[in-house]
């Protein structure tokens, strides 16, 4: 069985970090859950275009309701990828309809796990969010993945200085990435970043300050 894999990217993916996502995948069954986006129509259209050509791809819905084969659904992808949005709400309505479970199968069965910023932060124990209003503060994840994560480090001005705050005050150290950057996980080991941007790249975020990691020039 494939080692559990999961690939967080920082911000909005360009063609160069997509397309290294859908190089880690076994396959090109892809599977767009846009939750955390409130279903934007638009955007999943978007990504249908995207992906035409280069996959094949479904999305999941959970309005009115989510699909009566949901684990079904999941579990015959090569890539699960996650939109950006708000985490808080995505996390709600998964845990209710056990979407997060079925997720954890998923992973644990070698299907790679994808998204960039609410998609990025929801597989670790805590993650910096906007969730509840744009002063940013910490919430609980997925757990999937050890300690806590930071999307957008060099795209949004507040997330340095508050997530470093924040660590320092207590929350579990963890990963930073800025946008145009991914984090690659085999298990729950970082074993890659990776970077469609000269110059950007991940951080690990101690009480003590933070390590800059090498990235990888896509």
């Amino acid at each position: 069985m494939p080692a559990p894999q999961i690939l967080g990217m920082g911000g909005y993916p360009d063609d160069a970090l997509l397309d290294h996502a859908l190089g880690l995948a076994r396959g090109a069954r892809v599977l767009y859950v846009p939750t955390a986006g409130a279903e934007n129509a638009p955007m999943t259209l978007r990504w249908y275009e995207r992906l035409h050509g280069r996959a094949a791809l479904s999305h999941l819905s959970f309005f009115p309701w989510p699909p009566p084969d949901l684990r079904e659904l999941v579990l015959e992808q090569d890539l699960i990828f996650v939109s950006g949005g708000n985490t808080a709400n995505a996390l709600a309505i998964w845990g209710l309809h056990g979407f997060d479970e079925i997720l954890r199968e998923a992973w644990q069965e070698g299907i790679l796990l994808a998204g960039w910023s609410a998609g990025m932060i929801c597989w670790f124990e805590h993650g910096v969010t906007d969730s509840f209003g744009p002063q940013l503060q910490a919430m609980d994840c997925l757990g999937f993945l050890p300690g806590s994560a930071c999307p957008h480090y060099d795209g949004e001005e507040r997330r340095r200085p508050v997530y470093t705050e924040l660590v320092r005050a207590g929350l579990a150290p963890g990963i930073a990435a800025d946008d145009d950057v991914g984090v690659h996980f085999i298990g729950t080991e970082l074993r890659d970043v990776v970077t469609s941007r000269d110059g950007a790249t991940a951080y690990r975020v101690t009480p003590s300050g933070e390590e800059r990691l090498d990235a990888r020039l896509l």
